[in-house]
Formats: structure tokens, sequence, C-alpha cells
């Protein structure tokens, strides 16, 4: 598919990206999402809201995050690596970014909650960090098989204060937590913010997670610039529901000589069931307020996603990203369990750098494209840090 020339691209006032998107809500939320757009932007030019909020950035969440040249990796695969270290913010991971933005916006709105949902625990950490800080109070919807397995997150959300509702219904995973806290968020919005974890749901909450998550992007094209004197190659990061991804991607959409890929959880492999990959199995869909491409059964309703990274493990994903699939802007590839496994283990031992699971996807498959194009200088987000995954990796994929 040809490439199209991308500028600036934003959703329409309903918002839609093409064909993604949108807001479909039951008829009594519909006025308050529009008080979430108006108030949104209203603050997101906001000569005051923005000095606070990138005073946070800086002084609280520890950005601009570095870009990292792995030496190691490219003596070994023979193309110019380096990581954007998102791993490496307050909280671990790129989701304090815009967890600050909308706990910003909720106490400029005059909320008194968060409402939160997680799967690998990092939004709901980030979530519970900024609830503390703005002085909200903050209910965490989670699975309980992810909770199991991110124990060590738990922990750190219950010590930051947070409420956590373990979500027993369906996989017991990320898509159900989604669908108790938009229930949970239904009664009580009149005081309560749903702070949505991804660049999913109804509008404006794809463009709002896109606009806060955009600072990765921005930082990255100035820092490759300066490193290298010139954009990389190829940039490539994780697709769950995508904020990392979409966050990194924002920066270098115009740049047509930057070849754009995001790595989607085939999981154990291309069964209905197995994977969590959406846009390369999905079909168009509505879930969660939002068309966009989604893993469907063979009744048209969401099916069950997997992935061995909790944060990755959504049947849906951002109308963007669908968009970006369709234009040809963005070439989204599969990584599948074992691959992830094995890029978690490369990174550590050659870097020294312990990656989340969900960024481990991007590595694999940053690692295959260095081996295709030999030369080449290739930018990975690395959305996360891996403290969470190491008890669970450690037991289901050992040390050989």
């Amino acid at each position: 598919m040809e490439t199209k020339k991308i500028i600036n691209i934003l959703p329409t006032k309903e918002g839609f990206f093409g064909e993604y998107g949108g807001q479909f809500l039951p008829e009594g939320l519909k006025a308050e999402f529009d008080k979430i757009t108006e108030a949104f932007l209203k603050y997101k030019d906001d000569p005051i809201f923005n000095k606070e909020l990138n005073d946070l950035f800086k002084y609280y969440a520890g950005r601009p995050s570095p870009v990292y040249h792995c030496k190691n990796l490219s003596q070994k695969y023979g193309a110019e690596i380096y990581l954007k270290r998102e791993d490496l913010n307050h909280t671990g991971a790129h989701k304090i970014n815009h967890c600050l933005g909308e706990a910003l916006l909720a106490k400029k709105m005059g909320k008194k909650k968060i409402i939160a949902e997680t799967g690998a625990g990092q939004h709901g950490v980030a979530t519970a960090t900024a609830a503390a800080l703005m002085g909200l109070e903050c209910d965490v919807y989670m699975g309980e098989i992810d909770i199991e397995k991110a124990k060590p997150n738990v922990d750190r959300m219950r010590i930051l204060g947070a409420n956590i509702i373990p979500v027993s219904e369906g996989t017991r995973t990320l898509k159900e937590a989604v669908d108790a806290a938009f229930n949970a968020y239904t009664k009580e919005y009149e005081t309560a913010i749903y702070a949505i974890g991804s660049v999913v749901g109804p509008h404006p909450f794809p463009m709002m997670v896109e606009h806060f998550q955009s600072i990765i992007g921005k930082e990255a094209r100035e820092q490759m610039l300066d490193l290298t004197g010139s954009l990389p190659d190829h940039i490539v990061a994780c697709v769950g529901g995508g904020s990392n991804s979409i966050g990194l991607f924002s920066g270098f959409l115009d740049d047509e000589s930057v070849k754009i890929y995001g790595a989607e959880p085939l999981g154990k492999g291309d069964k209905l069931g197995d994977n969590a990959a959406s846009i390369t199995y999905g079909k168009k869909g509505i879930l969660h307020g939002f068309k966009c491409l989604l893993l469907q059964d063979e009744n048209g309703n969401a099916a069950n996603a997997y992935s061995v990274a909790s944060g990755l493990d959504y049947p849906g994903v951002g109308p963007k990203h669908c968009y970006l699939h369709d234009i040809g802007r963005v070439n989204y590839e599969t990584i599948s369990d074992i691959e992830a496994v094995r890029a978690f283990y490369e990174l550590s031992r050659t870097e020294g750098i312990i990656p989340a699971l969900e960024s481990s996807h991007a590595v694999a498959l940053g690692l295959k494209l260095a081996e295709t194009f030999q030369g080449d200088k290739i930018l990975i987000n690395l959305s996360g840090r891996g403290d969470k995954d190491i008890e669970f990796v450690m037991k289901n994929y050992p040390l050989k």
C-alpha cells in the first residue's frame, strides 16, 4: 500500500480517525464527556496548566527520559540500536505521562476521585501515584489473573493509597477490568473521572492520552538529531491499546524517511483466543464506546485476548492506530510470547537492562529489523521496566 503524507492527524469533531473512534455512549454520559472534551481543549493550550504539567514532567517524573545507544547489541546485530528509556520515568513506565495529565485535568474540573483499570499494573501504579500527589481518591480495577501475575505492582498501588478492586468475570484480565471500571464510572461520573489507560475508549480519550504521551516522540526526535545528527531509519514500539507507541510515532509521522513499526502480541499463535493482535486479525467493531479493529468471535462479540504481557492482552486497539494501518503509514507486525521472552533475556544479558514483557515485544521486532537492515539506525521505545515480570518469567520461563 502506498504511503500517504501525514500532517498532524487529529480526529474530527465527533472523534473519528477515518472510520475509527467516535463516541458510542449511553445518553446520560454524553453530556459528561462533552464537559471533559471542553475542559481538555481549554487546558491543553493554557499556559498555566502547561507550566504546571511540564514542571511535573521535569521535576517529578524525571523527564526528559534519555535515548541510549546499545553498543553491545549494535555490534552483535549489525545495526545501530537505540532505546528511548521510558523505563527510567518515575513509576517505571510511560504511563506516568498521561496519568499526570489526566489527574491534573481532574483536579481542575473539581473531581474528587480517579477511576482506572490496569493490566500489568503500570497504569494502576501511575494513576495511584498521580492521585496521591493531587489529593484524589483512587479506585483501580484489575483482573484476578493479573493481580497474581503483577503482585509487586499491586503492593505498590496499595501503599500509594489506591483501592484495588479484583475483577473475577470472564478471563479475569484487562478487558474485564475495563468493563468493570467503565461500569463503575457510569455511577460516579459527577464526582469522578475515568482515567483510561491507553489511546482507546470514547472521544476525547484517544486524543487526550495521545496529547500527553506525545512528549515521547517530541523528545526522541530532538535527541536522535542531537546524538547522531540525523533521524532514525526505523522506529519501533509495542502495541496493545497503543499509548506508548502513538506517543513515539507522533514525533515522526511527518518524516517520510522514517519507517514506523508496531509490534503486536501474537501470544501462542494465530488461533482466536491465543493472541491479542487486533490489527492483524481483527475486524471493525465497537468496544468500550469506540470503533476499532477488534478481535471477534463468530457472533461478533469481543473475543478473549491473550498475551504473556498483561498490558497487551486487550482485544481492541486505539482508533488512530487502525487509521495509520489502513493508510499504510505504520507497519504492524506480530511477535510471539517466546520471541518476547527471548528478547527480555537478550536485552538483560547484553545491555544490563531488564525490560517489561510489553516492551520486550518491541525489542524483539527491533532485533529482527537489525538483522535485515544492517547499518541502519533503529530506535526502540522501551516503554517500561521489568521488575513486575521477574517472578513470572523466572517461574514460567526459567534460565537454562
